[in-house]
């Protein structure tokens, strides 16, 4: 008999969590109430708290858990940094998650019993010359009118907060609220989390088609030709979720590649460059406790190209020096693209997609990790037939049903959805 099983490539190589590959041959196309099509943290974050319902739900990743853009995440939890103008929806999202997280990691870490890897370090965002110190002004001010729970400092004050800084510092904001989660723990915990809650976690399994019963999608079927039956489908696939091969082109959601570069350096856990988040105006550093620092990250409209280019290194290391000028004795330990998955107006799609029987948890951008929470818990109480969490109405995909996405006009409205 051969064997099932496989330890995803992980970089904590002692977490050992056994999953399944998708074989025909593996018994029949049995019912189950969801099937998440997608193995990243936002795919497996959903399967775990709809587990938790009761609910039935495999997850179905092509690759290994966490291969996509969760691999190459910092991890940030930093809404602080996401506040915009014109951005009051994904405000909302963001606030609404950043608060949900400590419970979130918290249950996290008692279902899988393993570590969850969420550190609430602080953040401090600087500004390096004094137009960089004019533009974090404005940007202060709006982040009061959020009542974010920030403070002002002038140079001396932030570096006596990191004494890492360049003396040029020109002026900063304290984010104490903000925080950061390792990936690397993050998705084997919510692998473990949702097996140990009766569900299951395929790898190796490649959605090829879908299954229609009466005009309702009634699941799918993966490249081995398994069928898995379920009452809904969850497309959870990140960057690649709006040129799914295997949905109709109208039922496909407005979502495109941006490109992104990271770097981890690597230097004494007990001597630090910094203690906190740092973030500038062109770059982000968010140091782990085991003295990693994860220095990111590009932006590049390059659609589905994940190749490591020396500018993008080159731009990273730059912006890092201006800002902690000792990172240049740290080990350069990786550097890594990754997809992240962009709609037009920069806010996630969670809920229910063109086709009757899909949901949609994917174009979470820049703040997947951030926005894992809250969107994790409307798609479960989506597929438990629960009310959905207010702050959800600002991801609903049906505010696309238009030129950018004719099929979302069939997406049911967020009073329409299952209460």
């Amino acid at each position: 008999m051969p064997d099932d099983t496989q330890t995803p490539r992980q970089k904590r190589d002692d977490v050992v969590v056994p999953l399944k590959r998708s074989r025909s041959q593996e018994g029949g196309s049995e019912m189950l109430d969801a099937v998440v099509v997608g193995g990243g943290v936002i795919g497996l974050a959903c399967a775990w708290r709809a587990a938790r319902r009761g609910v039935r739900v495999r997850v179905l990743e092509r690759d290994y858990p966490g291969a996509g853009a969760s691999h190459v995440a910092a991890g940030m939890l930093a809404p602080v940094s996401e506040a915009s103008w014109g951005e009051e929806a994904l405000m909302r999202l963001t606030l609404a998650s950043a608060e949900a997280w400590p419970e979130f990691a918290a249950e996290l870490a008692t279902d899988s019993e393993l570590e969850v890897g969420y550190e609430p370090c602080g953040a401090l965002h600087v500004a390096l010359d004094r137009d960089e110190a004019e533009e974090l002004r404005r940007r202060f001010e709006l982040m009061e009118s959020f009542d974010l729970g920030v403070e002002w400092l002038r140079p001396p004050a932030c570096r006596e907060m990191e004494p890492g800084l360049v003396p040029a510092c020109a002026a900063g904001v304290h984010a104490p609220g903000e925080a950061a989660v390792d990936p690397g723990l993050l998705v084997p915990a919510l692998t473990a989390a949702v097996e140990r809650r009766g569900g299951q976690v395929f790898v190796e399994a490649e959605v090829a088609d879908i299954l229609t019963e009466g005009g309702r999608l009634a699941g799918v079927i993966t490249g081995d030709g398994r069928e898995h039956r379920a009452q809904h489908v969850v497309l959870a696939s990140g960057a690649w979720s709006g040129a799914a091969p295997w949905l109709p082109p109208l039922a496909r959601p407005p979502v495109r590649p941006v490109k992104g570069q990271i770097l981890t350096l690597r230097g004494n856990p007990d001597r630090p460059v910094c203690r906190r988040i740092v973030a500038s105006e062109r770059v982000y550093l968010v140091p782990r406790p085991d003295g990693r620092l994860i220095v990111g990250a590009t932006v590049e409209e390059r659609g589905f190209d994940i190749q490591v280019t020396a500018g993008g290194v080159h731009e990273l290391l730059r912006e890092a020096y201006r800002a902690l000028p000792d990172v240049a004795e740290l080990e350069l330990v990786e550097t890594v693209a990754g997809l992240r998955p962009a709609t037009p107006d920069n806010v996630p799609l969670v809920g229910p997609g063109a086709l009757d029987g899909l949901v949609l948890a994917t174009g979470h951008y820049r703040n997947g990790i951030l926005l894992t929470p809250i969107s994790a818990e409307a798609v479960a109480a989506l597929l438990a037939s629960e009310p959905l969490p207010p702050e959800a109405e600002n991801a609903h995909p049906g505010r696309f049903a238009g030129e950018s996405a004719p099929g979302l006009a069939a997406a049911p409205t967020i009073d329409e959805a299952p209460q």
